[in-house]
Formats: C-alpha cells, structure tokens, sequence
C-alpha cells in the first residue's frame, strides 16, 4: 500500500509521454488527449485518497472537488461553444489559468513559511521564486495576448522599450535576490517582485504584434511548464513536476519551429523586439494584377491532373472549410489529384489548419506539410490559395530588403498556375505586397472565401 500513490503518480507520468507521443500524429491526436487526460485523472486520484500509510481521505477533498466540478463545467462550455478562428484565443486564456495556479502555489508556500518561522534554504526557495516569476509573466502575458486576439487591446510601443525591458529583467533578479536576504522585510521584497513581474509581463507582449502571436503563445505555454515543474519540485510531486516538464520542453520546441518557420529571432521575442501586425518594407511590387472568374477557375481545375489548395486564415475567418472539403470531392470524383499545402504558421497558432480540415473530415494524408509538398508544386497543374497572403509570398526568398526575407514559405509560384482566393489586395500581417499576386501565372478571384468556393462547386457541377 506503501508505494501505491507513487504508482499512480508513474502511471500518470507515462500517460502524458504516451498522450504527447500520440498528439504528434493528426490521427491519434484525439486519443493522445484521452490517454493524457486518464492519466491525470490516476494522479489526481492517487493525490486524494492514497498516501504513505495506504487508502486515506485527503482534508480539503470537498475544495477539491467543487474546484474540479466547477472547472469542468467552465471548460466544457466554453469548448463547445468556442469557434475554429478563437481557437487562438481560448488556448491563450487557458495557458494564462495555468500560470496563475503556479503562481498562486508560490504565494501560498512563502506565507505559510512565513507564519510558520522556518529557516528558508536557498533550495527551498528557487523553486518558490522561480514558480512565482515565471507563472506571473505567463499569465499576465497571456492574458495581453488573449486581449490582442479578439482585439480588445492594441499594440503599445514607446521609445526605449527593449532598454526598460532588460532594467526590468534585471529588476526582478534583484527584487528576488533580497526576498531571499531580506529578513523582515522579506515579505516587502516578495510583493516587490511580483509587481516588477506583472509589468514585465505587459511590457513583454504589448509591442508584439498579430503576426508574431503564435511564436508568444508557444512560449508562454513552455513558462507555464516550467512554472508547474517548480511546483512539482517544491511538494516532491512527481507527476507534476513530469508534466511541467514536458510541456516546458515541448513548448520550447516548439517555440524555436515556429521562430523558423516566421523567421523571428527568439532572442528578439525575449526582449519584445518581435515583428508587430503591420512592419511594411521591401521593394515595391510593379505589374497588373490579372482577376479571373469562377467559370474560367472550375474548367481549369475540372481538367486539371493535380491540385494542391493552400488554406490560410481567411479559410478560417469565412468557416469555409466544409465546402472546401466539397470542391475537393468534386475533383476527385473527376479524377483529379487533389491535396492541401501546411505551412507551419498557416492560420493563427500551430495545427490549426490540420484541426479546421479534419473538422469538414478531410482525410489525414491528404494534408501534407511543408518540407514535404513543396517538391510537389513543380509538377502541380493548379493551385488553389484560399485566404493565405505572406506564406506563399516570393520575396521571402527574392528580396533581402523585405522583413519576411529569409522566411520559409510554399513554392506556390513553382506550378503552371496560381488561383487566389482574397476579399481585396490588402496586404497580409507583414503589411507588404505579396509578389505572386502579381506573377503572370496567377489569377484572383475576388470574394469572400466561402462564396468564392461555392461558386467553384456550382460551376463543377454544371460543367
């Protein structure tokens, strides 16, 4: 009965590297969630009702077991109700709750070692201070990102921000430093670096912009790993300290593919130097603009040997997936060869393309990313963009003065012909021309995204 809690705690443990393991993989990303979710029900159970001298009921189990009531109730709803386009949105304000509680536990361990009296040791207190700094900047950075998803709060940028940034990164270090030394007045110093973390928190995401939201919220989401992973250290609980660590070492993984995939600096995002939504430069664009109509599209398509659609978040924003999904049954019941192009930052965070498609039931292998399609597009017929701008712009790789130069994007402008789907010639969250709208081989077809695509299956039909 002895090590029964540590059994569930290493069940618990395995689920979450199993689960993790499965979410790499669209197919089994469902049931990765479920195995993950089983194993953090053992461990939760194994909290309450196991311990050293075998099967006991913790104290505060019915604070327990509103919280978990009351969270699941929340959470549900909000699930089911959220749309794909506030996807971003929702997975921000959660990664924020998940900050906050590490936070909170911090808070919770200084003043209890406060009222108690007992002599700190410096290992003992890392993990308080690091949990607390940490979970600080992650939940009021993310609830700074969350606000500039739906819009609720703009970009705010003044001269000398990356300077104020390190002083208050250096603040908060020595605000720390004296919690620790500071002897009576240790409590002060406690509240001193939570205020100096707070601000950081905003300063760090204010000037970043739209475009660079996904990169912040896949960091932010590795701070709140490594924020539980201090929680773990401070109660000797190994399955959280398991969990925060994965997710602090996915989430920086992650981090980094996404810096590469926007060409961002990480070391810029750390100081608030990202990109903001509209960064303008590069060379100007000369040469007409070529717009088709839906007729014209559906011939070539109908009598196409292969086509590769790249969705974009205007694919998303028209919730146009379902008769993209339709327009591509159509051509194959033609015979036509059809797959969907993934960049990496296609949408507004990763897998938000896969998710959206294999809502509308896309079938997985149709969906190819894009170190693997981009060999594709030479020997492709026709390529439908669907709402997608700066990931398929060619001065990324032609025009060094460009601020995406150097950024990997879909070699859309290596195939016979190009066909973009777009309300209007507004440039995309790089505040640029894109090049291949311009390109002799592309055509525009006007409209909103979901009606453009209509028109499309209409036309098939009747063609």
């Amino acid at each position: 009965m002895n090590h029964l809690l540590e059994l569930a705690y290493l069940f618990g443990s395995i689920a979450f590297v199993v689960g993790l393991k499965m979410m790499g993989q669209p197919d089994s990303a469902r049931k990765g969630n479920l195995v993950a979710a089983a194993g953090m029900a053992v461990a939760v159970f194994g909290t309450c009702f196991l311990g050293e001298e075998g099967f006991r009921v913790i104290g505060n189990l019915s604070w327990i077991a509103i919280a978990i009531v009351i969270g699941t109730l929340v959470g549900t709803v909000m699930a089911k109700r959220v749309q794909m386009t506030a996807m971003p949105e929702m997975v921000s304000l959660f990664n924020g709750m998940g900050g906050l509680c590490a936070a909170l536990i911090s808070v919770i361990e200084w003043r209890a070692i406060q009222a108690s009296g007992e002599v700190l040791t410096l290992g003992h207190y890392l993990p308080i201070i690091a949990g607390l700094i940490i979970g600080t900047v992650s939940f009021v950075g993310s609830m700074v990102a969350w606000g500039k998803l739906n819009g609720s709060v703009g970009d705010f940028r003044f001269q000398g921000q990356q300077f104020i940034n390190a002083i208050l990164l250096v603040g908060v270090i020595g605000a720390s430093v004296m919690t620790f030394r500071g002897g009576d007045q240790g409590m002060l110093w406690f509240l001193t670096t939570i205020g100096i973390s707070t601000i950081y928190g905003l300063f760090f995401v204010f000037p970043i912009g739209g475009a660079d939201m996904p990169v912040v919220i896949s960091l932010l989401n590795s701070f709140t790993g490594v924020a539980a992973a201090c929680g773990g250290f401070l109660y000797h609980n190994n399955v959280m300290l398991m969990g925060g660590v994965l997710v602090g070492s996915a989430g920086t993984i992650l981090t980094v593919v996404m810096c590469k995939a926007m060409n961002r600096s990480l070391t810029n995002v750390l100081i608030g130097l990202a990109g903001s939504s509209s960064s303008g430069g590069g060379k100007a664009v000369s040469g007409s603009v070529r717009e088709v109509q839906a007729t014209d599209v559906a011939i070539m398509m109908k009598y196409a040997q292969k086509v590769i659609i790249v969705p974009g978040y205007g694919l998303a924003v028209a919730q146009a997936q379902h008769v993209c999904h339709e327009l591509e049954s159509l051509l194959e019941s033609e015979g036509v060869d059809v797959k969907y192009a993934i960049h990496p930052v296609a949408g507004r965070m990763p897998g938000h393309m896969n998710v959206l498609l294999a809502e509308s039931n896309v079938s997985y292998d149709k969906l190819v990313e894009m170190e693997h399609i981009n060999s594709e597009f030479s020997t492709t017929d026709a390529v439908l963009v669907v709402g997608a701008n700066d990931v398929v712009n060619p001065a990324a790789k032609t025009d060094p003065t460009s601020p995406i130069f150097g950024m990997p994007i879909l070699d859309v402008d290596q195939s016979k012909q190009i066909i973009v789907l777009k309300r209007s010639m507004k440039s995309g969250y790089a505040g640029i021309e894109n090049e291949l709208f311009f390109n002799s081989k592309c055509g525009m077809l006007f409209g909103d995204a979901k009606e453009s695509l209509q028109k499309l299956v209409n036309e098939l039909k009747t063609v």
